[in-house]
């Protein structure tokens, strides 16, 4: 029998974006109004079947929430091999300057695959986030809800097959 793969990811963001809320919905099926503050970081597992017979185990890094995306240790992006980015569709200041942030990533983390969602989006009216995003050439991969569980299975079991194709 094949060993399975195992795969770290990094969650990204600014304070309070939702980033434990995604992973607990995403590993726990569920949600708490609850809000507690992650220090440092939180390491969760959870394994995501890709087909019938694959499975890739994603070791999920949730990292504390920081308004300066370059005060991120380099030491918890070593050895990543994918990362989500963050923020909170109904807090514009979280995805404001998302660009200069997501700069700021790629350069920490090359070339390893690199999601940006928007969370909450059971707070808002979509398509004034939708133009919001465009006005400020804002491209996102997902806009999820951990709240609701809105594509929250299938943007993380999307980045789990990437990641399971890149062998």
């Amino acid at each position: 029998m094949e060993m399975q793969k195992s795969k770290k990811i990094v969650i990204l963001g600014h304070f309070g974006v939702g980033k434990t809320s995604l992973i607990r919905r995403f590993v726990n099926d569920s949600f708490s109004d609850n809000y507690k503050v992650t220090i440092g970081v939180h390491i969760t597992k959870k394994v995501v079947e890709i087909n019938a017979n694959e499975t890739i185990s994603l070791i999920i890094w949730d990292l504390e929430g920081t308004d300066e995306v370059q005060m991120i240790r380099n030491s918890y992006l070593l050895g990543t091999h994918g990362v989500m980015f963050v923020f909170d569709a109904s807090r514009p200041s979280t995805f404001q300057n998302i660009n200069e942030d997501l700069k700021i990533v790629a350069t920490k983390a090359q070339g390893i695959p690199l999601m940006v969602v928007g969370n909450k989006i059971d707070l808002i009216i979509l398509n004034e986030l939708q133009t919001q995003l465009k006005t400020n050439s804002i491209e996102t991969n997902y806009l999820t809800s951990a709240k609701t569980g809105d594509s929250v299975n299938e943007m993380f079991t999307q980045l789990a097959s990437l990641l399971n194709d890149q062998a």
